[in-house]
């Protein structure tokens, strides 16, 4: 069973997606990630999104460890019923209503964030994390990329987790990778806006 880590809400567990069509990132993963923004100071008061969220454990994360405003985004059904259920439990434990689930696909929410110029301010992103389902050809996810690149705020931080088999993406204009490191059969990718 998946739990949150650290923070406001740690200890407490996390629902899971039933079947096998969703992969939970290992605590191990969420650990050293974890550690490794913290470090960077990217999480206290940062505004998350996380993408292809599954159960919205990254993003739980985050808000437990300090983020303001944390969106979950997830298009399957029961994985976002998940989100919702997970959201719910730590918007309680913390006593704020800072985690929101909108259902949908990534590319859609994404698109709606870009397109509504009276509120792209405020969809101005500190951190966004994204564990993209491995069947996303690198295309797909590049383009994927291309929209993220335009809701960041400057000193962003994209974290991008692929198959340790995975390339490297491909990185649209206006985004470029700074680091990388392999857990086993994970591999996460962090980009920052040029």
């Amino acid at each position: 069973m998946s739990r949150i880590i650290a923070g406001a809400a740690g200890g407490n567990p996390l629902k899971s997606v039933p079947g096998d069509a969703t992969r939970p990132t290992t605590d191990r993963v969420k650990e050293a990630l974890f550690s490794r923004l913290e470090s960077w100071d990217v999480l206290s008061g940062a505004r998350v999104l996380d993408l292809f969220a599954g159960s919205g454990a990254l993003g739980i994360e985050s808000a437990s460890r300090g983020a303001r405003q944390v969106v979950l985004v997830e298009k399957a059904p029961k994985a976002a019923s998940v989100c919702q259920q997970n959201a719910s439990m730590v918007n309680k434990a913390l006593k704020a209503s800072v985690v929101a689930v909108h259902r949908g696909s990534v590319d859609s929410v994404l698109d709606s964030f870009v397109s509504s110029s009276t509120g792209l301010p405020n969809r101005t992103f500190d951190l966004v994390v994204l564990d993209p389902p491995y069947p996303l050809t690198e295309e797909e996810l590049t383009v994927t990329l291309g929209k993220i690149s335009k809701i960041l705020a400057d000193d962003a931080t994209v974290v991008i987790e692929r198959s340790a088999r995975s390339p490297e993406p491909t990185w649209p204009e206006g985004l470029e990778n700074f680091s990388d490191k392999k857990y086993g059969e994970t591999h996460l990718w962090f980009a920052e806006p040029v």
